[in-house]
């Protein structure tokens, strides 16, 4: 018997190449042109989603790029205007200039049937970037110069292919006045039958969402403050609370969309999924999270531990607690999420434990932050949801003695300001208070402070420094410290001090 390395190098009866051509249709891509010569009302028909690069032929990218030019600039485009600004001598199988675009026009399809040709023209266009895509993968596969990751090359696929199924669309342009009237009323049947009659996403925090009519799509909401401020409670209660409330229908196209509440994604780059899951367990049981991983629980506490578990099970709140995230990891996640799952929601605790790309890296820290802002504010727009990104903030609010954050405050770059539709800070002087306490025995200092602990005890608020589409201003609410639950704030049994 051979050895089996001999066996692998056995040279291999060599196969015959089969060539394939790349897919096209140059009879449509004749068909779309000749209309358009003959009549350039043809030309509108294609021209809001197809250009000169869906072409597969090159002359014929050639004349649709100036049939565009001169029909854009108000010019008639046809075989005796077009010929000028192609080389007379150019020989296209056998045919002149003027020949092929005479021949063009005499076997033209009717208006009518332009835009399903541009169709043809375009699917065969995205056909073939399918095909560029998986040779990159091969080749890069392959060469992988020596600082390039596995990763990096997965990530950059399905961005590509990512891009390209969320192109393809023919819709688009001017509409009837009476289309937007339904669509607007759509939308508001939409809001109407949300949480709150809101337009956004319902956060469950009443006076929040009234502030801010939900959290918006496309937007990047930023949650700031200090460590000790809750910024993590609030953000899991946010997410909690919208993943409970969802509610799909099965749409004739098979695919789940969303009526109430949503799906939610959340990156725990610093808890892990069993510590945010216990959080969570505290607040909707209302036992102390340290209760419970003590162990100081009777029977009724883990009945109700046990009924919110089950509970929890069903909900469309998803979680990675992977450490030391890129950008660029994240944002494939996230796509692959949104579209295997659906996504209606994303959550990133917190913004300076993700990495940006080395080069940035390699520049300085505010950059890399820059880098990082401006790509999850692209990704909100791509995948149309808000995205909740929570941030630290510098000490230099410590050095104050209103220790209230302002926008100057936001640490690293003030790109999270500018990248931001929403900057919102969270503040809690009974954070403060604690740590000012005076010794027992001047009295009159404690009696101050005591009273001070009453007005202060429980409250948080949300400041919200910046809302690109709505009004600044500062949102109360309470907080339980042992549970890390944030909710209304309930005035009408309170001293207003």
């Amino acid at each position: 018997m051979a050895p089996i390395d001999s066996l692998a190098r056995k040279p291999q009866p060599a196969a015959e190449p089969a060539f394939r051509s790349p897919p096209h249709n140059i009879e449509a891509e004749q068909a779309l042109l000749g209309a358009i010569l003959v009549n350039n009302e043809a030309f509108y028909r294609v021209s809001d989603f197809l250009e000169p690069r869906h072409f597969f032929e090159p002359i014929h990218q050639r004349i649709f790029e100036l049939a565009s030019g001169l029909v854009r600039a108000g010019k008639i485009a046809t075989p005796v205007t077009l010929k000028t600004f192609l080389p007379a001598d150019f020989d296209i199988a056998g045919l002149s200039v003027n020949q092929y675009l005479a021949r063009l026009a005499a076997e033209a399809t009717t208006i009518i049937n332009a835009e399903d040709y541009g169709r043809t023209v375009y699917d065969l266009s995205v056909r073939r970037d399918l095909i560029t895509i998986g040779e990159e993968m091969v080749n890069s596969a392959y060469d992988a110069p020596v600082d390039s990751t596995p990763a990096s090359h997965i990530e950059e696929a399905e961005r590509k292919l990512y891009q390209i199924a969320e192109t393809g669309r023919y819709d688009g342009g001017f509409q009837r006045f009476a289309q937007a009237l339904t669509t607007a009323v759509d939308m508001a049947a939409h809001a109407y039958q949300r949480d709150g009659g809101l337009s956004g996403l319902a956060t469950g925090l009443t006076d929040l969402d009234s502030r801010m009519g939900g959290l918006q799509n496309s937007d990047l909401i930023i949650l700031a403050g200090r460590p000790g401020m809750g910024k993590s409670a609030l953000a899991t209660n946010i997410a909690y609370n919208i993943a409970k409330a969802w509610n799909g229908e099965l749409r004739p196209d098979g695919h789940m969309a969303t009526i109430n509440g949503g799906i939610v994604g959340y990156f725990s780059l610093e808890m892990s999924a069993e510590q945010l899951a216990t959080r969570i367990i505290a607040e909707q049981t209302g036992i102390p999270s340290n209760k419970i991983r003590r162990g100081g629980i009777d029977e009724a506490d883990f009945e109700k531990i046990k009924d919110v578990s089950i509970e929890l099970q069903n909900l469309p709140f998803y979680v990675d607690e992977t450490g030391g995230l890129s950008v660029g990891q994240l944002a494939a996640r996230t796509r692959r999420l949104k579209r295997q799952r659906g996504l209606d929601l994303l959550v990133i605790d917190y913004l300076q434990l993700l990495q940006g790309s080395s080069q940035r890296a390699s520049e300085s820290r505010v950059q890399e932050i820059t880098e990082i802002t401006t790509r999850l504010k692209a990704l909100a727009k791509e995948l149309n949801i808000p995205i909740l990104a929570l941030s630290q903030l510098s000490r230099q609010v410590e050095s104050r003695d209103d220790k209230r954050p302002q926008l100057s405050d936001l640490r690293e770059s003030g790109s999270i300001e500018q990248d931001a539709d929403v900057v919102m800070f969270l503040f809690r002087e009974e954070y403060y208070h604690q740590m000012r306490k005076p010794t027992e025995t001047n009295r009159e200092k404690f009696a101050e402070w005591l009273a001070e602990g009453e007005r202060v005890e429980g409250r948080a608020e949300v400041i919200i420094g910046k809302q690109r589409h709505g009004p600044t201003g500062t949102v109360e609410l309470h907080f339980e410290g042992a549970i890390t639950r944030f909710s209304n704030l309930d005035t009408t049994h309170r001293p207003d001090f």
